[in-house]
């Protein structure tokens, strides 16, 4: 999960200061995140995946499908 969240990120052209701040946490607890280095809470999560417009599964690796499943918009 983590290297997706910081590719994302970085498609994004979007700082770590810039997502914390979306996310109401410190750039250094966002950092943490990127690297493993603390477990990323479910809220965040979710938040991450509306931020990028994807799924929390794409985010934790369970499909490597980037996309909403087009039957979610319905």
């Amino acid at each position: 999960m983590y290297p997706r969240i910081r590719d994302l990120r970085e498609d994004a052209d979007l700082s770590q200061s810039q997502i914390a701040k979306l996310l109401c946490c410190s750039q250094q607890v966002y950092s943490n995140y990127e690297r493993g280095q603390r477990d990323v809470p479910t809220f965040i999560l979710i938040r991450l995946a509306q931020l990028h417009h994807t799924t929390t599964d794409y985010l934790l690796g369970l499909t490597d499908c980037r996309e909403i499943p087009a039957e979610w918009n319905k």
